[in-house]
């Protein structure tokens, strides 16, 4: 019963955290963050509400759509909500699998916004400046948008 409450109050405070980063105003009483998430992520205020009080863990429904405002793969949302171990949803190319970039371990600017959590709303911003960055340095990207590099197949 313990772990179950120290489960529940160390994902509380994670998302809480998260909000406050993504500019949710969750501390003043008549801040209008909670429904304001609620809202974006397409949940009920309910169970932000009973999360953020360590009431209850989302469902995965509720899971996918914080994952999604906040930022976040629901990976980590799994793993952190202890919903699933790191061993049960390996990353790519830790389990046997091929990784990105054809065999080196590269990535795409679009696929290494997803696996850092940058947000919906700064992705086109950090491909820019990443693709920028490759291109000045002289280093050779992987797929993106000009299809430059590598040669290595990417997502379409």
């Amino acid at each position: 019963m313990t772990n179950r409450g120290t489960e529940i109050e160390r994902f509380a405070a994670w998302v809480e955290d998260l909000m406050r980063e993504r500019g949710y105003d969750i501390d003043s009483p008549r801040g209008g963050g909670r429904t304001r998430l609620a809202e974006d992520a397409g949940v009920h205020r309910a169970a932000v509400t009973r999360l953020l009080q360590r009431q209850s863990m989302p469902d995965l429904e509720t899971m996918r759509g914080l994952a999604r405002v906040l930022g976040v793969g629901l990976r980590d949302m799994l793993i952190r909500s202890g919903r699933a171990s790191e061993s049960e949803l390996p990353l790519p190319g830790s389990g046997g699998e091929e990784p990105a970039g054809g065999g080196r371990g590269r990535v795409t600017p679009e696929e290494a916004a997803v696996l850092l959590g940058i947000p919906g709303s700064h992705r086109r911003q950090f491909v820019e400046m990443t693709e920028m960055i490759l291109a000045v340095s002289g280093a050779a990207a992987v797929g993106g948008r000009g299809r430059r590099g590598t040669g290595a197949s990417s997502r379409s």
